[in-house]
């Protein structure tokens, strides 16, 4: 990324015209907010206000933008109960901040805060450098729970509110929505301290340098047995500002070195080998959990990234303990508490190395992920569970987590009812008061149910034995004891339903639908379940839709109405997504969209020195540094996704152009990838199919008396580094326009007819199926360096 700020020292020493600078966008930032139009208009009548106090230790608002929050505070709690303790004697909230006036689920859920929280903005800074200010940087996640804790005890209360309000200038960010602030200051945080997370929780200079960092913090000396809390660490650290401000500056200038290094690494000059495929399966190996499956001990995360790589490897090398890692853990995480095993689809991680235990909020992008995951293993392996679990998921996404105007929502919450996990655990009684007596005594001991429970009294629903097991125990046939516990699943569903509910973050990340479309689209097709794949159409149509100017992308749609600036992840994710439903659907025109998509990628984020994609657009403010992502934790890396669609795009269309552009990226991005192989285990997929002979497979159907067969073979079988194409005889040449290597394929004695080629080279043309399964098991083995 870019800087944005000279070092601290030197900005210090032009106060003035910084802040003349800076108080020209304030005032058109002040007077937006207040409803004044600057051509002289009145603001139109609008909703009723509720009356607000002056927050505690601040300044009164201007009298207009007082008006806005209390008419926006009366709309958004309208909508949704407020988040917060302080409360009148009527029961409304005492206090309304800035955030109310804002789109996003988790600022809105602090804008009732008696803290004198900004968004991120000019405004914001413009002040801390008038008012002589540290800034106190606050970034979470609506579904977060150790956020929602650290809100109710440090920014509900009402003494802390009050310093932080006189002494700091407070503003809170949606990692959700700025991925790029996130990225950039979590580097910070990790150099600091060397532990990252959320809530985080950032001091920065006016010219946004961070200082000190942290997680999250205990209000008070003492809670929760920290030596120093919340309230103590903002006395001291404005302290240290106000009287050491060269030790401030100095720490923030190295810390902002340090992440503009990290941002930018030198570039390599060659492409990856084997080797480091080979190194990357030794230290997965070297990690691996073998009695729970998944890499290290607790907290235990899972790494469908990770997964996929295995799969590959073992098609490549033929390692047997590849696929066993994959295996294990794919069972242990199906039987464990992060498997929602009532609703379908997983929770963000678990506590404990058995995956007994979860943290409770549920993200899209990881169930999109470990859908693939699963989908992946089921091509491998032909295990029906595996089939399941991925059905299940993705029942899961399209029952509670699809808007109907299409997309998918971001996330649900870990807490309901004041708890966490309360919506998601059983106590035996509860159990027994849906249940029959039969049904009852099947879960309780299926699910290892009991008095003692495993999360404060009650149980986390897990399956620690295997079915054939517990069913020999009751006296039951397994396919019995499976079709009853089905059955029970679906009753305790619908009393579940009863229960309050967790919140869920209705935010529409285009980058997160990316995945899911992706998910979608090949789960219909390898499953064979065509809602799912016009779900993933729906979506797509939705996004492409909400496109602004010169086609540019949203970072996410909430409430209908786009929000923000794309970053490199939400085009290339969705790109790669419109490449999978292409292969669900055939139809070109996903194709020619993802082939848009990459045409704006490559003029607005692309590094033309030194190759691979930065973060951000080139016209869009960056801070700190322009960052060059190279690693997938938790999420694919921009890169490694825009990478694999350009090498699929170079098979699909023949043009040699998007493959050098992907190999441009990988060799920019092979140092990082050598120090580090297991951090980006999906640029490791790029690096195989760069390895590999990849297939162009095309099915030709005669458009009477196709055959099915043929394209169900080609979804059954684990190929990863492949296009495929289906077409009757008469769409060729219309198709041929955009891929021209089908111009002289036909569909041979009239019947739907399979060509496997590489590089345009074709094996002999098949309308048998079990020739064409053949020819998609030949493998070309890992090349020695």
């Amino acid at each position: 990324m870019r800087s944005d700020s000279a070092s601290t020292r030197s900005r210090a020493r032009r106060p003035g015209r910084r802040a003349a600078l800076a108080l020209g966008a304030v005032g058109l930032v002040v007077a937006a907010l207040a409803g004044i139009d600057l051509a002289g208009r009145a603001p139109a009548p609008s909703t009723p206000t509720i009356a607000l106090e002056p927050l505690p230790g601040a300044g009164p608002f201007a009298p207009a933008l007082q008006v806005r929050l209390e008419r926006a505070a009366a709309t958004v709690d309208a909508r949704e109960p407020p988040r917060t303790r302080q409360r009148g004697a009527d029961g409304t909230p005492r206090y309304t901040n800035r955030l109310i006036l804002e789109s996003s689920p988790y600022l809105l859920q602090h804008a009732h805060n008696p803290v004198d929280w900004y968004p991120w903005g000019d405004e914001a800074f413009a002040r801390a450098l008038i008012e002589h200010r540290p800034v106190l940087l606050s970034i979470g996640y609506s579904t977060c729970h150790w956020c929602h804790v650290m809100e109710e005890e440090s920014f509900d209360d009402a003494e802390i509110a009050a310093y932080l309000n006189a002494n700091y200038v407070a503003i809170k960010v949606d990692r959700e929505e700025r991925p790029d602030l996130d990225t950039t200051y979590m580097e910070a945080v990790l150099t600091l301290n060397g532990n990252g997370g959320w809530p985080m929780t950032v001091w920065l200079t006016p010219t946004r340098q961070p200082f000190y960092g942290a997680t999250y913090i205990p209000a008070r000396d003492g809670d929760r047995g920290t030596r120093v809390g919340f309230l103590t660490l903002l006395r001291q650290l404005r302290a240290t500002y106000d009287e050491n401000p060269l030790r401030v500056a100095q720490q923030a200038d190295a810390v902002t070195e340090r992440v503009r290094a990290l941002a930018a690494p030198p570039p390599g000059d060659t492409l990856p080998g084997a080797d480091v495929l080979r190194r990357a399966f030794a230290e997965y190996a070297a990690t691996f959990d073998d009695a729970h499956g998944g890499f290290g001990g607790a907290a235990k995360f899972p790494a469908p990234a990770a997964l996929e790589f295995l799969l590959r490897y073992h098609r490549r090398s033929g390692d047997a303990r590849a696929l066993a890692m994959v295996t294990r853990t794919l069972e242990a995480m199906a039987a464990g508490g992060i498997h929602d095993h009532v609703g379908g689809g997983f929770h963000r991680y678990a506590t404990d190395a058995a995956w007994e235990v979860p943290h409770f909020e549920k993200i899209l992008a990881d169930n999109a992920q470990l859908a693939m995951a699963y989908l992946d293993a089921y091509q491998v392996t032909r295990r029906q569970d595996f089939a399941d679990v991925a059905r299940e998921i993705l029942d899961y996404v399209a029952r509670e987590m699809t808007a109907p105007e299409g997309g998918f929502y971001t996330a649900t919450d870990a807490d309901s009812d004041g708890r966490e996990g309360a919506f998601f655990v059983w106590t035996p009684a509860e159990i027994r008061d849906v249940l029959n007596p039969g049904m009852a005594a099947a879960v309780l001991a299926f699910y290892d149910v009991d008095e003692r429970g495993n999360f404060d009294g009650a149980t986390i629903l897990h399956a620690p034995r295997p079915l054939d097991t517990v069913a020999h125990e009751l006296g039951s046939d397994p396919e019995r004891l499976r079709f009853v516990l089905s059955e029970a699943r679906r009753a305790l569903y619908e009393r579940r339903a009863r229960r309050p509910r967790p919140r869920t973050d209705t935010k529409i990340v285009t980058a997160w639908n990316g995945l899911m479309i992706s998910a979608l689209a090949r789960g219909g097709a390898i499953l064979g379940v065509p809602k799912f794949i016009e779900d993933a159409r729906a979506a797509a149509r939705f996004l492409l839709d909400a496109r602004g100017a010169e086609g540019r992308l949203p970072r996410s749609v909430t409430g209908g109405m786009p929000r923000g600036d794309a970053f490199l992840d939400d085009y290339a994710d969705l790109a790669a997504g419109l490449l999978d439903l292409y292969e669900a659907t055939f139809d070109p025109a996903w194709v020619r969209a993802a082939l848009a998509l990459h045409a704006t990628l490559a003029a607005r984020f692309w590094d033309a020195g030194q190759g691979g994609f930065f973060a951000t657009a080139d016209d869009v403010a960056s801070t700190l540094a322009r960052r060059k992502p190279d690693d997938d934790l938790p999420a694919p890396s921009g890169n490694a996704v825009a990478a694999e669609s350009l090498l699929r795009l170079a098979e699909f269309t023949g043009d040699e152009t998007p493959r050098r552009r992907a190999e441009d990226t990988v060799r920019a991005l092979a140092p990082a990838l050598g120090r580090a192989p297991t951090r980006a285990p999906r640029l490791l997929g790029v690096v195989d199919f760069l390895l590999d002979r990849a297939r162009e497979i095309v099915i030709v159907n005669p458009g009477v008396g196709d055959d099915p067969r043929l394209v169900r073979t080609a979804y059954a079988r684990f190929v990863p580094n492949r296009v495929l194409v289906v077409a009757r005889e008469d769409e060729l040449a219309a198709q041929a326009a955009l891929m021209p290597w089908l111009a002289d394929k036909r569909a041979l004695g009239g019947r739907s007819t399979a060509y496997v080629c590489t590089r345009g080279a074709c094996e002999l043309p098949t309308s048998d199926p079990a020739v064409l399964d053949r020819q998609l098991a030949d493998v070309a083995l890992l090349p020695r360096d």
